[in-house]
């Protein structure tokens, strides 16, 4: 016993000693010294003795900079505060109002009550809104903050109170406010539409490296700015916050901030109950190599913390769970004593002179501008790769009794007269009790301290922050020139529509005017759809250029990367690669550039894939192009049912500023894509497009030399062959589109020369915008009775074609069936409608009867029983017995599987 007990006296003494000696080393050489030294005793040891340190992906559970390393605080503090409560009552108030008016209105109290210190501190000292040389910062803020964004508005005198009384309102006279950042509805004041978790972090990632892709391109001038992005501890749940996160180290983003708000609860209560999510976050970005900055407690707690030798309070905090933590929160200052620092006398010690009110009132890091602004700063300051900041805070912070850091708080709406009694007197906000019960807002004189001192900050800063300002002037028209090869068609060579596109990128990469603006995007595909070429002509975009050989440099077209490289091959990564297109989509109003993306994949992980991010596309009124490749469900051979795609088309029809083309022929592509940059980057509209293009091999016509065929193209439907033959009783309409525009026209050649039937051929490049064009005018006929009624394009320009429309595409039935209320006859709908299949096109165009001897059947189908035209000889119709034979000429199972259903 004595001897066990000589042993730990001589170890205490030990351990005293090297204490002491890395505290003189600290002293004279500082962290960084001792870091150093720290690295070479491990490595020491592991060399003299094998001793392997235990591994450890965390830090202990305490600030990453130390109190003494804080630099001092630029501003008024007393100030800062008084105006962080104004914002808090009137993002509160805002609420609160809206739900009194209107029950069930909705909105969020709780997430910026706890984020309020976070966003004040960054206004008042860090997003730049511009600089001398025109540079900015970047913000995406948390979506359920919003209140908070509208509330500091306000105050800056952007918004009237008009427009807080109809939050959540926007239909009211007078126009209201979005319940979350969206640019279609506010388009000068949100940029980046957040509230759908997880997009914000995964699009800023992508964002920060655009902007130094424009920057190495020598289409930007790097002044320092930053891509902020804030978030919220549960939305790193999803997938796509997480997903990326080792792109921005591997890049070394230094202009890539996070910002995650650490108030430990998700909607339905804790995010890690039986964890620590501060913890976990840490492990995952310190591993993938992110500088991470912890805020986890405040300046109360700094006295306990250096007076903590022995690391006793340090331990007892690394052992409570998030979920116990917010137990403490709700309690009183003795619960906390007993409960936190009970366990261990020592530890109750080091709290005796602090009243139970004092512990009660020890504020977290997130709530102290303090460490708030000294992380910032670390961030800002620090280079050579992104940095995260997670800060600790209460969810609810402010609502007392009412749902501070309580599970149901992510749903609170609206607090009752005492409540708000409580968090008028708990910020100081001179509201007389008498007006309390409405909530009202509050805002100071123009000249009272509070508004000059928020004003001069943001004047510092540059200006306003959030606003949204299209920066771009519009470019020149591309010439027509460049698109004229593509109307003569390929005199009999055979072309995929693919090589089409490429082909006509490729020459808009080397126009002196558009080419540097062009943004080629692909995510790990480019040489499936035969954009290897473009590697030697513009190459791929590395950060750092290549520092290898490839091992195809021997080839023509071999894997070059450069610095200034202008594609973008992501990888395996649709929503990455969907990200680098919003940003390049965007930058003519973010940066000021008039970048044309040409984000090119499979089609079916598209809309079906990344849906929610071509939504946010839209919000953010982007502009561009999407192209699905190897489109339509039979044009795919070999690869079955999860590559092809029958119903992206289908999918896009809900976008509402999407104009989506499925064209068949190398000049209705040449003219949508010149009229697509015209519409976008010289009249700038707030659209994007979505073209489909294929891989099969087929003769590309030259463009038909009638009138009104652009138009046609354009509006989505043309009469692109006309029957010759007269004097047929018979006759049909033949509707095609994408490739299947090829069986259309085998099915045409059958019809007139083995059945005598006359047959017309329409090219309907656009169901969608036929179909968004005949609802617009029947919207308008509803709504002017005594007007002369409109007519559809697609009626008008169907008028007089006498017989069936039989409508044959790559897609699901339901998109040529969109439009038969319009089609001036009987409207038959041949369709992929099913899973896919591995087979080659042929057989699959078989089994989804969407071939020519389909196309023919349904043909003759359709004229069954329809009089014929009148003629001097009389004649008969198709008859039953005609159908039949038709069957087994044309070798059609009639027994085969529903491939719908198959």
């Amino acid at each position: 016993m004595a001897e066990t007990q000589q042993t730990n006296g001589i170890e205490v003494l030990e351990t005293r000693e090297w204490l002491d000696s890395l505290d003189y080393v600290l002293s004279q050489g500082g962290p960084e010294r001792a870091g150093r030294l720290l690295q070479q005793l491990a490595l020491h040891a592991r060399r003299a003795a094998g001793v392997n340190l235990p591994f450890t992906a965390t830090t202990p559970y305490q600030n990453t900079i130390y109190s003494k390393a804080q630099p001092p605080f630029p501003g008024s503090q007393e100030m800062e505060r008084r105006i962080k409560s104004l914002v808090r009552w009137n993002a509160m108030a805002m609420v609160v109002r809206a739900n009194k008016i209107q029950e069930g209105i909705g909105g969020h109290i709780s997430t910026f009550a706890s984020a309020a210190t976070l966003y004040e501190v960054a206004f008042n000292h860090f997003f730049h809104a511009s600089t001398e040389s025109g540079d900015r910062d970047v913000v995406y803020f948390q979506g359920h903050a919003a209140p908070g964004m509208y509330a500091r508005a306000y105050l800056e005198g952007r918004i009237p109170k008009e427009k807080l009384e109809n939050f959540r309102r926007e239909l009211k006279p007078g126009g209201g406010l979005s319940s979350y950042p969206h640019p279609w509805l506010m388009p000068d004041f949100w940029e980046f539409p957040t509230v759908s978790m997880g997009l914000g972090p995964i699009q800023a990632i992508y964002h920060a490296r655009f902007i130094k892709y424009l920057e190495n391109r020598g289409l930007k001038t790097s002044t320092g700015g930053k891509v902020w992005a804030f978030l919220g501890d549960g939305e790193m749940d999803e997938p796509e916050s997480l997903g990326s996160i080792t792109l921005a180290s591997r890049e070394r983003l230094d202009n890539l901030i996070f910002v995650v708000n650490c108030n430990l609860q998700r909607l339905d209560g804790p995010v890690r109950g039986n964890g620590k999510i501060i913890q976990e976050l840490e492990a995952i970005f310190r591993g993938a190599g992110w500088n991470v900055i912890k805020v986890i407690w405040g300046g109360d707690w700094d006295e306990l913390i250096q007076a903590d030798r022995d690391g006793l309070l340090l331990r007892r905090m690394g052992e409570i769970t998030d979920g116990q933590y917010q137990k403490y929160f709700v309690e009183s200052g003795a619960y906390f004593r007993q409960n936190f620092f009970g366990t261990d006398p020592r530890l109750l010690k080091m709290v005796e002179h602090l009243s139970d009110e004092q512990l009660a009132r020890m504020r977290l890091g997130g709530h102290d501008p303090i460490k708030v602004h000294a992380a910032y700063k670390a961030a800002v300051d620090h280079t050579g790769s992104p940095t995260i900041i997670l800060a600790k805070t209460i969810k609810g912070y402010g609502l007392g009794e009412a749902g501070e850091g309580k599970n149901i708080t992510h749903q609170q709406k609206k607090l009752n007269d005492d409540e708000l009694q409580i968090f008028r007197s708990r910020f100081g906000i001179p509201i007389p009790d008498g007006e309390l019960h409405n909530a009202p807002f509050y805002r100071p004189s123009d000249d009272s301290a509070e508004i000059k001192y928020m004003q001069e900050r943001r004047k510092q800063l540059g200006g306003y922050m959030p606003v949204r300002k299209v920066r771009a002037t519009p470019l020149k028209p591309v010439s027509e020139a460049l698109f004229e090869e593509f109307y003569k068609g390929t005199e009999g060579r055979e072309a995929s529509t693919t090589m089409v596109f490429v082909r006509m990128l490729s020459k808009l990469l080397r126009d002196p005017e558009v080419g540097p603006f062009i943004v080629p995007v692909v995510p790990d595909e480019a040489r499936t759809f035969g954009m290897e070429a473009l590697f030697r002509q513009v190459g791929i975009y590395s950060s750092v250029g290549q520092l290898y050989e490839p091992v195809d440099m021997a080839t023509l077209l071999y894997y070059k990367e450069a610095k200034n490289g202008q594609i973008l091959e992501e990888g395996i990564t649709e929503a990455g690669s969907m990200c680098s297109f919003i940003a390049a989509g965007t930058a003519y109003a973010n940066h000021g550039i008039n970048t044309i993306p040409f984000f090119i994949y499979y089609s079916m992980f598209g809309f079906q894939r990344i849906g929610d991010l071509i939504w946010a596309a839209a919000d953010m009124r982007c502009r561009g192009f999407l192209i699905g490749g190897t489109a339509g469900r039979t044009t795919l051979a070999g690869e079955g049912l999860q590559h092809q795609d029958g119903h992206s088309h289908v999918l896009a029809l809900p976008v509402p500023n999407l104009l989506a083309y499925d064209p068949a022929f190398a000049y209705e592509i040449a003219i949508i894509v010149q009229d697509g940059i015209k519409r976008m980057y010289v009249d700038g509209e707030s659209i994007f497009y979505y073209l489909t293009v294929t891989n099969e091999p087929l003769p590309m016509p030259e463009m038909p030399d009638q009138p009104g065929i652009r138009e046609g193209i354009l509006k989505g439907l043309y009469r692109y062959r006309t029957s010759e033959k007269k004097d047929a009783k018979l006759r049909a309409q033949l509707l095609g589109s994408g490739t299947i525009m090829f069986e259309v026209l085998k099915a045409q050649a059958i019809l007139e020369k083995d059945y005598g039937v006359a047959v017309d051929v329409w090219s309907v490049t656009s169901y969608k915008e036929l179909y968004r064009e005949a609802n617009d005018c029947a919207r308008w006929n509803m709504l002017h009775p005594t007007q002369k009624a409109k007519v559809p394009y697609v009626t008008q320009t169907l008028k007089g074609a006498s017989g069936p429309f039989i409508a044959a595409s790559d897609y699901m039935k339901v998109l040529p069936e969109s439009l038969a209320q319009w089609v001036p006859g009987k409207l038959v709908s041949l369709g992929t409608d099913g899973f896919g299949r591995s087979e080659n096109r042929a057989s699959l165009r078989d089994f989804f009867e969407v071939d020519a001897k389909h196309i023919v059947l349904a043909t003759l189908h359709a004229l069954a029983g329809e009089k014929p035209a009148e003629k001097k000889d009389g004649g008969e119709g198709v008859s039953a017995k005609l159908l039949e034979k038709a069957i087994r000429d044309l070798g059609i199972d009639p027994e085969k599987r529903n491939p719908a259903i198959s």
